[in-house]
């Protein structure tokens, strides 16, 4: 075990990765630890704010303004106890215990900080995952993922300046203009494309009379699998489904995407679907820097392996929580699935896990707890199933309560961070405050 640094320095807990699951944990234990000076907590992130990613499709859709939602390092670092360091991870040297630092530039390729490495005696890699697009030629040049509150308002700005764009055109909108191609039925493509539905003809109906959205947009849902919601429930997916096509949204199962054009989408079997605005949501993997990470063992879409109390099968002073952890569970069903329940199960775990290492016990293993999985529609419908209500079986849930419960996720995060009691009071202050503000966002 491992207890300081040396010269009665406390404990370093490095954390990489401010996303859930990771600021969670940096809250926690500078809740604790942090304040007592029993250990010293560093986040490092690339990012200077916090946005919990299920919500990025909202952002995309410009349902949801990223101000209201983001949460600043910096401030959470000095409110909780713990350091905050601006950088990207770029490696790992585990013989001198320090996490590598690259250096990062601001917007004009001026210097904010340079390249530089941080010391640990306890690493925790939580930096997530990244959209895979499997090397699908034109997609990284003509299709937007939804991996980072920039990207989600990249689309979005790129929704309405095509919106203003075919509606001051001298010629008639083009086939495919306005429609918007969504590449994977998993849960982010399924719920952002029940939002585009609502979100572009709100924005349309602000004085873009040129457009009939009737004719001119269009929604499509493309997925490679035999149905959308592949990893979820089938009565889960049926019932999106079916509400999907009541709205008008094409849902396309078994097709393959082979190339991303700027004018569409080319499927497997040489069709081609118009479409000038394409996201891609379609499988994900371990951001690229772990494929050789201090040597560490990682799986075939970059994930580190770990054993099941989550430390490294090859270093037990390096663990990894969320999407960037392949996990083994006991039942042999394959590694714990890229969930926010997970990462959030992942992080209660750790808090108790560090304390057990700080006194000289043994580490305990992880068990995932499946509660159900919902799907948010947004204003038209939420699905979903809970798990272990009734003898250990699921209990299938839709409309109002199920929307409920899908809001209580997100504020139970949110409690992790401020705790419940600035949680109530600020919901109730939005609540009241709400101003005569457009439906969607227009710019």
């Amino acid at each position: 075990m491992h207890k300081s640094t040396g010269g009665g320095e406390p404990h370093h807990i490095v954390v990489a990765g401010g996303g859930a699951a990771g600021l969670e944990l940096v809250t926690r234990l500078g809740d604790t630890l942090g304040r007592s000076g029993q250990a010293r907590i560093t986040l490092v992130d690339r990012s200077r704010t916090h946005l919990w990613k299920p919500l990025l499709h909202s952002v995309a859709a410009g349902s949801l303004r990223r101000s209201q939602h983001e949460l600043n390092y910096l401030a959470q670092a000095q409110w909780h106890n713990f350091d905050y360091t601006f950088a990207d991870v770029v490696g790992l040297d585990r013989s001198a215990r320090q996490l590598l630092l690259g250096a990062t530039y601001d917007e004009d390729g001026r210097e904010i900080t340079p390249a530089r490495s941080v010391g640990y005696d306890t690493l925790v890699m939580a930096i997530g995952s990244v959209t895979n697009d499997f090397g699908t030629p034109g997609a990284a040049r003509y299709a937007i993922p939804l991996e980072t509150p920039e990207q989600a308002s990249r689309f979005n700005r790129r929704l309405v300046n095509a919106c203003l764009r075919a509606n001051s055109q001298a010629e008639p909108v083009r086939p495919g203009q306005l429609h918007v191609a969504v590449i994977g039925a998993g849960a982010t493509g399924t719920e952002l494309a029940a939002e585009l539905h609502r979100t572009v003809r709100a924005v349309v109906a602000y004085g873009m009379d040129r457009i009939d959205p009737a004719r001119d947009i269009h929604i499509v849902l493309i997925e490679a699998a035999d149905r959308i919601l592949p990893a979820l429930p089938e009565r889960i997916s049926n019932a999106t489904r079916d509400l999907l096509t009541k709205l008008g949204v094409e849902v396309r199962t078994r097709a393959r995407v082979a190339e991303v054009r700027a004018d569409g989408v080319v499927l497997s079997d040489g069709e081609v679907i118009p479409s000038e605005l394409v996201v891609w949501s379609a499988g994900v993997k371990a951001p690229d820097i772990l494929k050789d990470f201090g040597g560490l063992e990682t799986n075939r879409i970059n994930q580190l392996v770990v054993n099941d109390t989550l430390q490294a099968t090859l270093d037990p002073d390096v663990f990894a929580i969320g999407d960037c952890a392949s996990c083994p569970r006991p039942d042999g069903a394959g590694p714990v699935p890229p969930r926010a329940q997970a990462a959030h199960q992942m992080a209660d775990h750790m808090v108790e896990q560090i304390n057990a290492r700080l006194a000289g016990n043994p580490v305990k293993p992880y068990r995932y707890r499946d509660f159900g999985s919902l799907v948010s529609l947004g204003r038209y419908s939420t699905v979903g199933s809970l798990m272990g209500f009734v003898a250990g079986r699921g209990m299938f849930i839709e409309g109002l309560f199920a929307r409920f419960v899908y809001r209580s996720l997100y504020k139970m995060h949110e409690a992790a961070l401020h705790g419940g009691r600035a949680v109530f009071w600020r919901t109730l202050g939005s609540a009241l405050s709400r101003g005569p503000t457009p439906s969607v966002k227009l710019h």
